[in-house]
């Protein structure tokens, strides 16, 4: 928790109108807002939960073969060629299938500024709705590199359960990343006090990607946005359609934190999520 990164790091949170189930058209979208964030110095781009289907769940779990995104999936060719260009990373959100089992997974996968399909982190708190479609959860964490700052990933309802951000911080995060499907009405509210107080318990920098129109049966609030380790807003996305986020990781503001509110450490809460996936990004 005492290492800090040598220099900054921006990244960013995008949020525009998903295609229900029309995965070439918002691989499309996310090629147009992963080049918006390269072009403001943007190291890495993350895209809301289930972005690239939208929330159709009973039609994914109708069709696990036709409508699930394996990670070398051809369909993501455009984006991997996009981050390649761009030297730009991405993590996007995707229903997957298990490899061993099948298991239908809401998943977000990582492909890295060379265009390499990297990592895949699975939902670890799936929600009753999920899990009545035939969704189920993952078994681990995931935490990424990038450029010195370790960033750990995390979607949706994993907001909900502290121990989940807490887990990152303990491993050594400086940054929590989620992608995510909040609602307007109660998922505003969670955005306003979520965010902010996992951001404040851990002394880290997190950062959302919310979709922000409708999706299944939600209506996104949109609000993606960047908040300091200090709780405090830094960038939001608002309602803008299409929207970026630009969120600047400051080492120096993350070290006063860290200082000022050194984060309190409780190692059994490292077996309550399970091991983690580590991976380091070009």
């Amino acid at each position: 928790m005492d290492q800090h990164p040598a220099a900054g790091l921006t990244v960013a949170a995008g949020q525009a109108a998903c295609a229900a189930l029309d995965v070439a058209a918002n691989t499309a979208t996310a090629v147009d807002l992963l080049h918006r964030a390269a072009d403001q110095g943007a190291r890495l781009l993350v895209l809301p939960e289930l972005w690239l289907t939208g929330y159709e769940l009973p039609d994914i779990a109708a069709d696990p073969d036709g409508r699930t995104i394996a990670p070398d999936d051809p369909r993501l060719d455009p984006l991997a060629a996009a981050c390649a260009d761009t030297g730009t990373a991405v993590v996007v959100g995707a229903p997957t299938r298990a490899p061993d089992s099948g298991e239908l997974r809401i998943s977000a996968l990582v492909i890295d500024g060379s265009g390499q399909r990297v990592a895949r982190y699975d939902k670890q708190h799936v929600t009753p709705r999920e899990r009545a479609n035939g969704f189920t959860s993952g078994a681990g964490g995931c935490t990424l590199d990038v450029d010195g700052w370790r960033l750990g990933l995390g979607i949706c309802w994993d907001l909900g359960f502290p121990e989940h951000a807490r887990a990152a911080a303990l491993d050594g995060c400086h940054g929590y990343l989620v992608g995510a499907m909040l609602g307007r009405g109660s998922g505003a509210r969670e955005r306003a006090v979520r965010l902010p107080a996992r951001a404040l318990d851990n002394t880290s920098y997190m950062l959302l990607a919310n979709h922000s129109g409708p999706s299944g049966p939600y209506l996104g609030c949109g609000g993606s946005a960047g908040w300091n380790p200090d709780g405090t807003l830094q960038s939001d996305a608002g309602e803008a359609d299409p929207g970026i986020a630009v969120a600047f990781l400051d080492p120096d503001a993350l070290a006063a934190a860290r200082a000022e509110e050194p984060v309190l450490v409780d190692p059994s809460l490292r077996a309550a999520t399970g091991p983690r996936l580590h991976t380091t990004l070009r």
